[in-house]
């Protein structure tokens, strides 16, 4: 349909008025990290952060959702689909939390997370420095205490961090359930 417009446009001498090429919504960044700590190992900070209290989800690139108590596997599976939509579909916005033992847990406006490991990250950190803006979504903007999309490091890891929860929001696909009753 938009060739069609676009054609008829210029067919009538106003290709100024060409549609703009669409954006893509939801927004996304264009950085998609090729290493990233294991996910067993993010579900045991998590479990910790959590003092074994809590149930949750973790998705195939580590995104982690608190789930609602005795949920079955299946409805645990959609519910924590659902958390990753209403994050990905509204607005994703994130709140870094450093955590006691130097580690970040990404946070959200619904109950999903990220760990970052910060000692897995050090040896990748040139990497992060040079692709950080990368993880940006299409056309966001972000102020911080250093200006418009300038970040310390902690704000390149946050960013590092988010950009797995994008990689699971476009292919949501749940790997693992911890249940707080299990002896994991």
């Amino acid at each position: 349909m938009k060739k069609i417009i676009s054609a008829t446009l210029i067919m009538l001498g106003l290709s100024s008025l060409v549609v703009a090429e669409e954006k893509q919504f939801p927004p996304v960044p264009s950085w998609k990290p090729s290493f990233a700590s294991s996910n067993e190992s993010q579900l045991e900070r998590m479990v910790y952060y959590t003092n074994k209290q809590k149930d949750l989800a973790q998705f195939s690139n580590g995104t982690i959702v608190i789930l609602e108590d005795n949920l079955t596997d299946e409805k645990a599976k959609q519910y924590a689909k659902s958390v990753l939509s209403k994050i990905y579909n509204y607005h994703p916005d994130m709140n870094p939390v450093p955590m006691k033992d130097g580690n970040i847990l990404v946070q959200y406006n619904h109950p999903a997370y990220n760990v970052v490991l910060t000692d897995f990250t050090k040896q990748h950190m040139d990497t992060i420095k040079s692709k950080h803006l990368d993880a940006l979504a299409t056309e966001e903007v972000l102020i911080t205490g250093l200006g418009r999309n300038q970040f310390d490091e902690f704000g390149m890891l946050a960013l590092y961090g988010r950009t797995f929860m994008f990689m699971d929001a476009q292919n949501p696909e749940v790997t693992h359930l911890y249940r707080k009753t299990s002896s994991n």
